[in-house]
């Protein structure tokens, strides 16, 4: 009857019911929904992928990478290699879903650590005011935050209006700050235009997201080398284009080139802050590669060594240096691609390229297919 109403409403809902919230929370995400028989848990989350256990992403990219996607695959496995492998939390998940473990629900959330109230004696409706408001509570918000040397990661304002309704505000920054003027500008491209009917009779502020921020040690000349200036045009645009409309690059735990980095949003979630990636010790490669590579001829003094000529665009560079072979081969789990032989080289101009040769030479004599395949992988600045 509930989503009989919402398809009424034009809202689309996918319901499921099930013996414990693990399991109709997957069905309703990752199923088709409906009612999950009684005891039936096991055999309805089988064929699920492993993100329906509420598992963190690191946690779903790991069982993946070995080939364990689906839940199935995860109960056919010892458990204490599972538990030492990745964590205790993959099997908590899993007993939650199927029973096995208590999972008490509680719907009221537990307030902020860190929050803010103002009551006023009179009902404002004036944008003038509330903006002020907001810097007030930032200044106080900003002082617990100091005393415990942390910083916010994401504000919730609640604005409480007289005739009963709520208006929320949430701003997320890319990096912990207490900066009030800075804050209080993200709030003021929100607050234009917000609907507060008869006026607000009670604002809150608090900071359901924070991080360590240590007090530092500031230049006597400032030269603006902490990055301040672009953390706040990145959490500007954030805030008013939606954080996923604005991106960055990371580390993706791959050592082939083709995946070794993954786009992020610049307001990174608090898994991803908990459990980074770290780049990779990698040689120098370019910043920004072909895609797809590019084929050259390219012509090598011995099978196995470094071009000496390639023609890229009809033009033939010369190779005046020349350094490696950095191998690299598919990772096991994927597709049989043929090894890669890297090589940065540089033309008689000056030009750096990163050329990589597909496959290794053989003999025609023994029947193998002949030469290997050069490409052109990127262009070094």
């Amino acid at each position: 009857r509930f989503k009989a109403g919402l398809d009424r409403r034009g809202f689309h809902a996918r319901l499921a019911l099930a013996d414990t919230p693990g399991a109709a929370w997957a069905v309703a995400r990752f199923g088709a929904g409906g009612v999950v028989p009684t005891s039936s848990a096991r055999a309805a989350l089988a064929d699920l992928p492993v993100a329906a256990l509420r598992l963190d992403a690191a946690a779903v990219a790991g069982l993946e990478r070995v080939g364990l996607r689906r839940i199935k695959d995860i109960v056919r496995q010892p458990r204490a290699p599972l538990a030492t492998r990745y964590g205790a939390e993959v099997l908590r998940r899993l007993d939650q879903a199927f029973g096995r473990a208590s999972e008490p629900i509680a719907p009221r959330r537990p307030p902020a650590a860190y929050q803010a109230r103002r009551v006023f004696a009179e009902p404002v409706a004036d944008t003038a005011s509330i903006e002020a408001t907001v810097r007030t509570l930032l200044d106080d918000l900003g002082t617990g935050l100091t005393k415990a040397g942390r910083g916010a990661r994401r504000l919730a304002l609640m604005l409480f209006r007289i005739d009963g309704e709520v208006r929320a505000v949430d701003i997320g920054t890319s990096r912990p700050t207490r900066d009030t003027a800075a804050l209080a500008r993200l709030f003021a491209d929100k607050l234009d235009g917000l609907e507060v009917g008869e006026g607000i009779e009670v604002m809150q502020l608090a900071a359901p997201e924070t991080d360590l921020l240590p007090d530092h040690q500031t230049a006597l000349v400032d030269d603006g080398a902490d990055g301040a200036a672009l953390g706040d045009l990145v959490d500007r645009l954030s805030n008013r284009l939606g954080p996923e409309r604005v991106a960055r690059l990371g580390p993706c735990d791959s050592h082939q080139p083709d995946r070794a980095v993954m786009r992020l949003p610049p307001i990174a979630p608090a898994e991803l802050r908990e459990n980074p990636t770290n780049w990779p010790k990698t040689p120098l490669r370019p910043v920004r590669l072909l895609t797809p590579p590019v084929p050259v001829e390219a012509v090598a003094m011995v099978p196995d060594g470094p071009p000496r000529l390639f023609r890229w665009r009809g033009h033939a560079h010369r190779v005046a240096r020349a350094s490696g072979p950095e191998r690299i081969e598919d990772e096991w789990w994927r597709e049989d691609r043929p090894t890669r032989d890297y090589y940065r080289v540089e033309d008689e101009s000056g030009a750096r390229f990163w050329l990589y040769r597909e496959g290794l030479y053989r003999d025609p004599a023994l029947g193998a297919d002949g030469p290997a395949r050069w490409y052109l992988h990127g262009l070094f600045a």
